[in-house]
């Protein structure tokens, strides 16, 4: 039987939530929403998770969980807008605590900001199980792209966030604070472990040549076909292939806002004494 999960991208941001659940009038999970941003104004808006929040009433579901695979540094988290209207646990990794260390000292945020993940509902441990209403789930923790991502198995699919995507894009970058690309290595092979048949489902997508947006692949079809870490290739080749790639890449268009967000599990920073809200920019760091 497959399991229910409903895919919502984000055009802006590359970027796929899913609503995962066990049947129709039933209870659901969020993984991975978007508060959208425009870089330009500094506005923010909450389109994508309006279309999230018109289908979790349509099926009428109980919202249970909204997970994090990480902190994401592409888009700011839509946590917070959907725990309002729809109610949910916000979970991640219970590593999350390095990340939020880490750029708290970057950032020079507020010394007021803790760094204990206590701004999150439900830190998930390695192998941690759970349930999504009579689907049985599980928290694997799989770093390398951050210090802190986590990998969600419900029944026969994995939401990865970040770690893979689909063969013909890759695999994530390493060269992010606390990102290490043996690491990630090793967490793609313990996914790549699971059964054959089981559904993958990514973060993001960025097709070339032009194809379609897909969400779902396959281990089987991972351990054939991906770009970076198909069968036989060696830690050592991806290693050497992981550091030359990234050190190619642009910084993303929103890491500097959505790392303040996203480590105050999507909530913006305090209002300052004239009331507003800021975000910071580092110079010359990043």
């Amino acid at each position: 039987m497959t399991t229910p999960c409903k895919a919502f991208f984000d055009p802006g941001t590359f970027t796929y939530t899913y609503v995962v659940y066990d049947r129709e009038g039933g209870t659901a999970a969020i993984i991975d929403p978007v508060l959208n941003y425009d870089h330009k104004s500094g506005r923010t808006s909450e389109g994508s998770n309006a279309a999230v929040t018109a289908f979790v009433q349509e099926m009428k579901l109980k919202v249970d969980w909204i997970l994090e695979t990480h902190a994401h540094a592409d888009h700011l988290s839509g946590a917070v807008g959907l725990k309002q209207a729809l109610g949910g646990k916000v979970g991640i990794g219970s590593h999350i605590t390095t990340v939020q260390e880490t750029f708290k000292g970057l950032f020079n945020l507020e010394p007021a900001l803790a760094v204990d993940g206590s701004q999150f509902d439900h830190l998930f441990t390695d192998g941690e199980a759970f349930d999504i209403g009579g689907l049985k789930a599980r928290a694997l923790y799989v770093p390398g792209h951050t210090p802190a991502c986590m990998a969600y198995q419900v029944e026969e699919m994995i939401f990865v966030g970040d770690t893979l995507f689909v063969p013909d894009v890759g695999t994530a970058r390493c060269d992010f604070p606390g990102g290490d690309a043996r690491t990630l290595y090793r967490s793609i092979r313990r996914i790549l472990d699971l059964p054959a048949d089981t559904r993958i489902m990514v973060c993001h997508d960025y097709p070339p040549g032009g194809r379609e947006v897909r969400h779902e692949t396959s281990v089987a079809e991972q351990r054939a076909d991906n770009i970076h870490v198909h069968d036989g290739i060696s830690e050592e080749a991806f290693v050497g292939m992981r550091t030359a790639r990234d050190q190619t890449l642009d910084m993303p268009l929103l890491i500097i806002p959505s790392i303040q967000v996203n480590i105050r599990a999507g909530k913006l920073p305090p209002a300052e004494d004239n009331g507003r809200v800021y975000l910071k920019i580092p110079v010359n760091l990043l």
